[in-house]
Order: structure tokens, then C-alpha cells, then sequence
């Protein structure tokens, strides 16, 4: 037993380190959608470049479907390890180019028609690497624990988001803000990738096939045609539909909107301070973060429907009056100025009784005030997002079981890889961009980019509810 859990650790690293690394890559140019706004679209109005800078990060998500066809048809016919090997190379390579293309004033149109064709090469390498490690992960581990052993490669979704973070604050520090946003220090994380890759790539070539799809290679019963067997037979199909709006699409939302979202809403709507707005989202994934393993092995034992529904259910009713309390903890407009602090808007910091400032500056005629709240404002603002992971974990810890459990091993790659990049890519990866949308239409306001997610979780939350089975069985070997 002892050299079985010892075989699986090694499983899991080899796997989630190399996904890890494929969520940096993809999340460092979301992390980033500030500065890269300014540097490939024209900078003529901040919020349409802004706007382009989000459609191009959503563009990414929308094609990993598309990935997940492809690289999941080469999984279930050749092979697991193979297949995250050359989405690995792929997304990394794309990665570190992205931080070498020229800029708009540079090369023109050019730039941003560059930037999206590697943020499309990037959204298809994602797509056919989850799929890969889950599938991989899961195939090692016993029966009776996989919500335990795959909510590990669930941690490196935030994991990724955790360390592009650090790297970009770290990056910032080291060389100045000004080279950070002025000059070419932004470029670092991109090209930082592909040392990371490189060393993925020599952990992963020691690995060794899945022993389930080994044992079927061996016995010539691979599937010849997973497309064909996974979305033309009916039995099959309705398992991929019900994957998708039962599951991957609430799922999808609840991650993008507590983490990401939440990214957007501390820059674009409490305008805090960059630096302080990403060290609260740090703060509550570290904090947040081993909830996915919890709730992953408490799906081993209560079953996967109740934790997953109920992470949905919670985002459903608490999003708007948390999100709103958010906003209030920065809202300067509700405190009162130090007695002689400048006038707000004027360039310089202003101050204020409950120790908020406002920090002004002006570059190129523009003039950018920042919000930087109190300590005791800041801790609230972390425990907020926190308890908003808290829902990300319960809604994306079991699910790697849950959507392995569904699909017969000869096309397992194929069939989960399609519900959940759908659900995750397009409904869930569309989030910031609609979301800020929608804020910017007359009538809303700052809370009502978030009845799109609320909207798309109800949704599915009714479906699963009537339509996910409830009984604990794991369904498929």
C-alpha cells in the first residue's frame, strides 16, 4: 500500500507541475490585460483597449473546446502521456512569444493579430491538457479515492493563477514599476515560461503510460474513432450533455467569477492600488487553496452532486452582496478627508480619517487615482475572496471524478475534455470580458456584470439537481 501511495505522489507531481505550468502560461496574460492594453491595441480609448485586451484573453478560452477534440481524439488513440507532452510544448512555446511580439506603436495592427493568433495556439494546448492529466491522475488511482488523488491536479488551476501573480509582483518590485509598465519589464513572465517548460518537459519524458489505457493498447481495444464513439452514440452523448449543463458550465463560472472576476472587479470598479489589489487575491488562494483537496476527498465519501451543487448555490445567493461589500470597503466617496490632505483628483495622495489614501499620478495628459484601503478594510477584502474560493473548491475539487466516472476508459480523453473546456472555456472563460461589458451599458451599474455567472450557475444548478444522479456509485472503472 505504502509503495502504491508513493507510485501515486510521483503521478501526481510529474502531472501538476506540468499543468501548473500550462495555467501560469495562460494566466499571466489575463493577469496582465492592464499593461498589454496599452502595449498591442491603440491607446486612444483606455476602456475599448482594455475591452480588445479581454476579448483576446476570452478568445483563448473559446477555441479550447476545439483543443479538446483534437489532442482528445490523439489521447484515446495513442496515448496520455504523449498527447500533455506536446500540449506542454505547445503552450509554452506560445507563451514565450507572446512576450517577444513588438508592440502597436512598433509594427501597427500587426501586434494585437499576432498576439491573437498565439493566444488561440495557447487556448488549444490548454484544451487537450486537462484532459490528459486528469484522465492520467485518475487512471492510477484507486476507485475509492479518486475525488482525493484528482482534486490534487484541480489545486493547479489557482496554483497557476498563484504563481503568475507572484511572478508578476515579484518582477515588479525587483525592476521598478515604471520599466514594469513603461518599458519592457512586463515581457519577463512571458519569457520566463519557457524555463519552466523545459524543465516540465524533462519530468514528464521520465513518466510512463496510464496502465488502464496500456492495458487496452495491449489487448487492441483503443478506440478507433473516439469522436465518432463519444458524440454519435446517443448513450454517450447525453452523458456529454449532461456533463456540460449540469456540471461544467456552473463550475465554470463559479471559478472565474471568485477568482478572476474578483481580479477585475478590485482594479476596474474599486480602483485599488495594483499592487494591493493582487496581494489580497494572493492572500485568499494561499488560504483558500487546500479546500480543494478536502472537498475532493469528502466527495470520495458523500458523493460528488451535493458539494459540487452546493458551491453553486452559494455563489447564486452571495455574490451580489459580497461583491458590493467589496466595493464599499474602497469607495472613497462614503470617508472623510484628512483636515488639509489635497482635493481629490489632484495629483499627489490624498488621506483620509480611517487611513485609506488615494494615490493620483498623471502620465501623457491622463490622470490615474488609485485607492489603497486601511489594513482592517484589507483583511476583509481577503476573507471575502477567500470564502468566494471557498465556493471555486467545492464546485471544482470533485469534478476531475465526477467527469471521469461518466466515460469508458477507450474514450474517456475525448468525451470529459469536451464538456469541461466548454464549460470552462466559453461559459466560464467569458466572464471578465461580459461581465465588464454589460457594466458598461447605461443603466447598470458596478454590480451588474455578475448576473451573467449568477444567471449561467442557476441554470445549471436546476439541471443537476433534477438530472445528476445522487447515489455514490463511481460509474466507469
Amino acid at each position: 500500500m505504502m509503495t502504491q501511495t508513493k507510485g501515486l505522489t510521483k503521478v501526481i507531481a510529474a502531472s501538476s507541475v506540468g499543468t501548473l505550468i500550462e495555467w501560469y502560461d495562460f494566466y499571466i496574460f489575463g493577469s496582465l490585460s492592464y499593461i498589454l492594453a496599452t502595449k498591442f491595441f491603440p491607446s486612444t480609448s483606455p476602456t475599448t483597449a482594455l475591452l480588445s485586451t479581454l476579448a483576446t484573453f476570452a478568445a483563448g478560452f473559446i477555441v479550447r473546446p476545439f483543443g479538446a477534440l483534437f489532442f482528445g481524439r490523439i489521447g484515446d488513440i495513442i496515448g496520455r502521456k504523449y498527447t500533455f507532452l506536446l500540449t506542454l510544448i505547445l503552450m509554452g512555446g506560445s507563451t514565450f512569444l507572446i512576450g517577444c511580439v513588438p508592440s502597436y506603436a512598433t509594427i501597427g495592427a500587426w501586434a494585437p493579430a499576432l498576439v491573437l493568433v498565439l493566444r488561440l495556439l495557447q487556448g488549444l494546448a490548454l484544451g487537450g491538457e486537462y484532459g490528459g492529466a486528469a484522465t492520467y491522475v485518475a487512471e492510477h488511482a484507486p476507485v475509492h479515492r479518486r475525488g482525493y488523488f484528482t482534486s490534487w491536479i484541480q489545486t493547479t488551476a489557482t496554483l497557476g493563477l498563484f504563481v503568475s501573480l507572484g511572478v508578476i509582483l515579484g518582477i515588479r518590485r525587483l525592476i521598478g514599476v515604471d520599466e514594469f509598465e513603461n518599458g519592457q519589464g512586463w515581457r519577463y513572465p512571458f519569457l520566463l515560461s519557457i524555463i519552466l517548460v523545459i524543465v516540465s518537459v524533462v519530468i514528464r519524458m521520465k513518466m510512463s503510460e496510464s496502465p488502464l489505457f496500456a492495458k487496452l493498447k495491449s489487448e487492441g481495444k483503443t478506440s478507433a474513432n473516439p469522436l465518432r464513439e463519444s458524440f454519435g452514440r446517443k448513450a454517450n452523448f447525453r452523458m456529454v450533455l449532461l456533463a456540460l449543463f449540469g456540471a461544467t458550465m456552473g463550475q465554470g463560472v463559479i471559478w472565474y467569477t471568485g477568482q478572476f472576476y474578483a481580479q477585475t472587479f478590485l482594479l476596474t470598479k474599486c480602483f485599488l492600488d495594483y499592487e494591493q489589489a493582487n496581494t489580497i487575491i494572493l492572500l485568499a488562494l494561499a488560504f483558500a487553496t487546500p479546500l480543494f483537496v478536502v472537498f475532493g476527498a469528502l466527495s470520495d465519501r458523500w458523493g460528488r452532486k451535493g458539494i459540487m451543487l452546493t458551491g453553486m448555490l452559494l455563489g447564486i445567493l452571495l455574490y451580489r452582496p459580497m461583491f458590493r461589500e467589496l466595493h464599499q470597503l474602497a469607495d472613497v466617496t462614503t470617508k472623510t478627508q484628512v483636515i488639509g490632505s489635497i482635493p481629490p483628483g489632484t495629483v499627489g495622495i490624498a488621506r483620509y480619517t480611517d487611513g485609506t489614501s488615494t494615490r493620483t499620478t498623471e502620465a501623457k495628459g491622463k490622470k490615474k487615482t488609485e485607492v489603497i484601503v486601511n489594513e482592517s478594510a484589507k483583511w476583509k477584502m481577503i476573507g471575502l475572496i477567500g470564502v468566494m474560493v471557498a465556493f471555486v473548491t467545492m464546485v471544482y475539487g470533485p469534478i476531475a471524478a465526477f467527469l471521469v466516472e461518466l466515460f469508458p476508459t477507450r474514450i474517456r480523453y475525448t468525451s470529459m475534455s469536451l464538456p469541461y473546456h466548454i464549460g470552462n472555456g466559453v461559459f466560464g472563460g467569458l466572464v471578465p470580458f461580459i461581465a465588464l461589458l454589460i457594466t458598461t451599458v447605461p443603466g447598470t451599474d458596478y454590480l451588474s456584470g455578475l448576473w451573467y455567472p449568477i444567471g449561467v450557475a442557476a441554470v445549471c444548478f436546476i439541471i443537476g439537481l433534477i438530472y445528476i444522479p445522487s447515489a455514490k456509485k463511481r460509474v466507469q472503472p
